[in-house]
């Protein structure tokens, strides 16, 4: 017999990370090391969980780093121009990309999706090229310049606060993420994944939810973006590299493309291989490790490492 208050494997597993996430800084083991990965671990779950839900609509991008970038430049020049406080201007710098990727969208979101997706790969490159050349004055070109902090390093603590607005804030936008997937949004989005012509004769605008997709993708990877430079304290033009456009997909992949629950289990266990293989002195058997690891996904695992849990689900209802 299954009782009402009974939940499933996924919904206790995600119960069980949210409170573990609350604590992580009470645990004595924890450093400021330990700190610091898990906040950028939580920042690139944010960010590839952008780039995922693009893929709800069929799309592709292999230059994501470009809103990444914009949202983290918008974001401090904002604060650095205006003195604003640094929590508003993320979301400046959201909008700011978000703004950005819809001009993108306007003029290639009809584009089969591996076009769309070489469109981005070389905005990325063209925005780069900009910062150094054109903007340098403004972006400081290759050196960069300095970011105000999340939190200002004289306030006591001041790690574990900003520990907790990037956690909440990760929170908060994965549920926004969550919501749209269950809502007639998600549904116009997975229709026009699976049959752009029939969702088109059902009388779903395909050109509409899909400038709309890119949009909130770009929009949640500005403040993925702003949340990393202000962590930092630091930003320079390689924000738009390459490597940072293909780890979200990495991420994605691994852990389960076109699932929400995928960016979050893909990351977690990326960033723990690639932190933990560098840590007992793997530096470049690291890329090997997780090249072949996400191969032998890829074949044997094309659901993810998050299909998993639905096994145990499915064994669950069978009990």
């Amino acid at each position: 017999m299954r009782w009402p208050f009974q939940r499933s494997a996924g919904s206790i597993l995600s119960i069980a990370v949210l409170l573990v996430g609350c604590l992580i800084p009470l645990f004595p083991f924890i450093n400021r090391y330990i700190l610091d990965v898990v906040m950028l671990m939580l920042i690139f779950i944010l960010y590839a969980s952008a780039w995922n839900f693009l893929t709800h609509s069929g799309q592709g991008s292999l230059g994501h780093a470009a809103f990444f970038g914009l949202g983290g430049y918008a974001s401090s020049l904002f604060v650095l121009k205006t003195g604003m406080p640094v929590l508003p201007a993320i979301f400046i710098g959201g909008a700011f990309a978000a703004f950005i990727g819809s001009l993108i969208g306007l003029t290639c979101v009809r584009l089969k999706e591996w076009f769309l997706a070489m469109v981005t790969f070389g905005f990325a490159i063209i925005i780069q090229t900009i910062t150094v050349s054109q903007l340098a004055p403004i972006t400081g070109g290759w050196d960069g310049y300095a970011a105000p902090r999340l939190v200002a390093t004289s306030v006591a603590g001041s790690h574990i606060y900003e520990y907790y607005i990037i956690f909440f804030l990760t929170i908060f936008f994965l549920i926004v993420i969550r919501y749209l997937l269950k809502s007639p949004i998600g549904l116009a989005l997975s229709a026009i994944r699976e049959n752009e012509l029939e969702a088109r004769a059902s009388g779903v605008n395909p050109v509409r939810f899909k400038l709309l997709a890119f949009i909130i993708s770009a929009y949640i990877a500005g403040i993925a973006g702003a949340l990393e430079i202000h962590h930092f304290g630091y930003i320079t033009p390689e924000i738009f590299g390459l490597d940072l456009s293909f780890w979200p997909i990495i991420y994605s992949i691994t852990g389960g493309l076109g699932r929400l629950g995928g960016p979050i289990v893909g990351t977690i266990v990326v960033t723990v291989l690639w932190d933990g293989l560098n840590a007992i002195g793997f530096t470049y058997e690291r890329f090997i490790v997780i090249g072949v690891m996400l191969v032998v996904i890829i074949i044997f695992l094309p659901k993810g490492l998050i299909s998993f849990l639905d096994r145990i689900g499915d064994m669950e209802k069978r009990h």
